[in-house]
C-alpha cells in the first residue's frame, strides 16, 4: 500500500512539475499557448478606405462657364470683320448688287452670304449682314433636328430591337429605330454597334429552346417608320455616293455593304438585317425555314428576347460630329413618334419645326425638306441656326447642352479635324459645318481673345465653282479673326 501511494505521489508529482515546465514555457513563447510576457502590441492600424468608395468629385463641364466680366467686342470691328467676308470673292461672285468682277449683277441675282455674331451671354447682336433670309443649310440643319430630339426625348432613352413570337412556327424580328446594330456581339463601350443582332440571336435561341421549339420561320417588322425610305429632293447620286441610306426602323451598321465613312448602302436595311438575324439565328442552333419576309408583330406577342441601343445623347453626339444623314433622319423620326406625327419625312420635319419654335427659337420662314439637310428645299435663315446654338449653350435648357458639346472641335474632333489645325482659333472653335454643292456654312461658337464666347451663323448658297476648299478657307480666316479680336 504504502509503495503504492509513493507511486502515485511520484506521478503527480512529475505531472506537476511538467504543467510548471510547460507554463513557464509558454510565458516566453517556446511553446505554443495563451501565455506570454512580451509587450502588449498597437492596436491595429484602421482598415484603409478603397479609394472606389470616396465621395466622387463633381466632374468638369465641357463648356467653360461664362465671365460676365470679360469685355463685350466693339459692334464696329465685327462687322467690319463680317463685311469683309462677305466681300470676299472665295464666297461668291457677287457683293453689293454687282459682280466681284465690278460688272453689275444680273436682275434679280441676290447677294448669297448671310452672317450673324452674337454675344452668348447677353443675345446682343454685334454684326449682321442679311440675318433674316432663309438659306439653305446644308448640314447645319442637323442642330434642329439634335434639339427637338433632346428637349423632347431626353438623352437617356434608348432604342429596343425586339424578338417576339409570331403565328405558328414564326419568330418577329421588330425594329425600334436602331439602324446602328452590330452584326454580331454588341459592344457597351461603342455607339455604332452598340446592341448586337448575334445577342439577339442568341437570346432567342435560348428562349425557343426553352419552348421546346427547333424551327423557326423569320419575320421582320419595321413598320414604325412610313412613307417614303428615301427622300424625293435627295440627288440620286448622293444616294449612290453613300452620303445616305434607305431610312428604316433597323439596319446593321447604318446598312452600309462595306467599312468606310461613305461606302454604297443597302437598298433594303430591314430585310438586310433580318437575312443576318436569321444566319445568327441558324449558328446558334435553331433550324431557319426558307429566306426572311416582311410582317407585322401581333398584338400582345410573347416576347422573346431584347437588345438595346446607346442612349440618345450619344447617338445625336455621333450625328453631329461626324454629320450622319440617315441618323439625322432617324432621330427626327422618333421626335415625331413622340409628337403623335407620322414616323416619315413630312412628319419629322414637322415635328423639329414645332419643337424649336416652342423653344423661343425664331422659325419664321422656316423651311425643312429633311432632317438632315441633305436635300433640296431647306431654309433656314442666320438668325435661326445662331438662335438654336445659343439655346444649347444656355443654362435655361441644361438638357441641350449635349448639343453644344456635340459639336466638332476645330482641329480636334469630327468634320473639323482637319480644319484650324494650325490657327490660333483650334480648340476655340465648335460648330456644325454644312456643304453641298454651291453651298457652305458653319454654326458654332468661338471664344475671343478676351476670354469672350460668341456665337456665330455663316449660310452661303451660291459659292463660286471650285468646290469646298474655298469657301471653307474663307469662313475659317473668319472664325480665326473673331477668336483673336480684342476688338474694342
Amino acid at each position: 500500500m504504502a509503495t503504492t501511494a509513493r507511486a502515485v505521489g511520484a506521478g503527480v508529482l512529475v505531472v506537476v512539475l511538467a504543467a510548471g515546465a510547460y507554463t513557464t514555457a509558454d510565458a516566453y513563447d517556446v511553446v505554443p499557448g495563451v501565455l506570454t510576457l512580451a509587450p502588449v502590441p498597437d492596436p491595429p492600424a484602421p482598415f484603409p478606405t478603397a479609394p472606389g468608395a470616396v465621395e466622387p468629385t463633381a466632374p468638369a463641364p465641357a463648356l467653360a462657364e461664362l465671365d460676365p466680366q470679360a469685355p463685350i467686342p466693339a459692334a464696329d470691328p465685327v462687322q467690319a470683320l463680317v463685311d469683309d467676308l462677305v466681300a470676299d470673292r472665295r464666297m461668291s461672285t457677287v457683293a453689293g448688287g454687282t459682280l466681284l468682277d465690278g460688272t453689275p449683277a444680273p436682275a434679280g441675282t441676290r447677294p448669297p452670304v448671310g452672317v450673324v455674331v452674337v454675344d452668348d451671354l447677353t443675345g446682343e447682336t454685334l454684326a449682321e449682314h442679311l440675318p433674316d433670309e432663309g438659306r439653305t443649310p446644308a448640314s447645319t440643319a442637323k442642330l434642329a433636328t439634335a434639339v427637338a430630339a433632346l428637349d423632347r426625348l431626353g438623352p437617356d432613352v434608348t432604342l429596343p430591337t425586339r424578338v417576339v413570337r409570331g403565328p405558328d412556327d414564326q419568330v418577329v424580328l421588330v425594329g425600334g429605330g436602331d439602324m446602328m446594330l452590330a452584326a454580331d456581339a454588341g459592344d457597351p463601350d461603342a455607339v455604332v454597334g452598340h446592341a448586337g443582332l448575334g445577342d439577339l440571336a442568341t437570346q432567342t435561341a435560348a428562349a425557343l429552346v426553352r419552348e421546346g421549339v427547333g424551327s423557326v420561320r423569320v419575320v421582320v417588322d419595321d413598320s414604325l417608320f412610313s412613307g417614303p425610305l428615301l427622300s424625293p429632293t435627295w440627288a440620286q447620286s448622293d444616294v449612290n455616293a453613300g452620303f445616305v441610306a434607305p431610312v428604316t426602323a433597323l439596319a446593321v451598321d447604318i446598312a452600309k455593304i462595306r467599312p468606310g465613312e461613305y461606302p454604297p448602302r443597302q437598298t433594303d436595311p430591314s430585310l438586310s438585317a433580318a437575312r443576318v438575324f436569321a444566319e445568327r439565328l441558324a449558328a446558334a442552333g435553331v433550324t431557319v425555314q426558307g429566306s426572311p419576309t416582311r410582317g407585322t408583330a401581333p398584338e400582345g406577342a410573347t416576347p422573346l428576347a431584347e437588345v438595346r441601343s446607346a442612349p440618345l445623347g450619344e447617338i445625336v453626339h455621333y450625328m453631329l460630329d461626324t454629320s450622319d444623314n440617315t441618323i439625322a433622319e432617324v432621330v427626327s423620326r422618333l421626335v415625331a413618334l413622340e409628337q403623335g406625327l407620322p414616323a416619315s419625312f413630312q412628319g419629322g420635319t414637322q415635328a423639329v419645326l414645332h419643337v424649336v419654335s416652342t423653344l423661343g427659337v425664331d422659325t419664321a420662314g422656316a423651311r425643312l425638306s429633311d432632317a438632315s439637310g441633305l436635300g433640296a428645299g431647306s431654309a433656314l435663315s442666320p438668325r435661326t441656326v445662331a438662335g438654336l446654338v445659343r439655346l444649347t449653350t444656355g443654362p435655361q435648357h441644361p438638357v441641350l447642352r449635349a448639343v453644344a458639346t456635340g459639336m466638332p472641335i476645330g482641329g480636334l474632333t469630327g468634320t473639323l479635324a482637319d480644319r484650324y489645325g494650325s490657327s490660333a482659333a483650334r480648340g476655340l472653335v465648335r460648330a456644325k459645318t454644312g456643304s453641298l454643292p454651291h453651298v457652305t456654312g458653319l454654326a458654332g461658337t468661338v471664344v475671343d481673345a478676351d476670354g469672350r464666347r460668341l456665337v456665330f451663323a455663316v449660310l452661303a448658297d451660291g459659292t463660286p465653282d471650285g468646290g469646298q476648299p474655298a469657301p471653307r478657307a474663307a469662313i475659317d480666316a473668319f472664325v480665326t479673326a473673331l477668336a483673336g479680336c480684342g476688338c474694342r
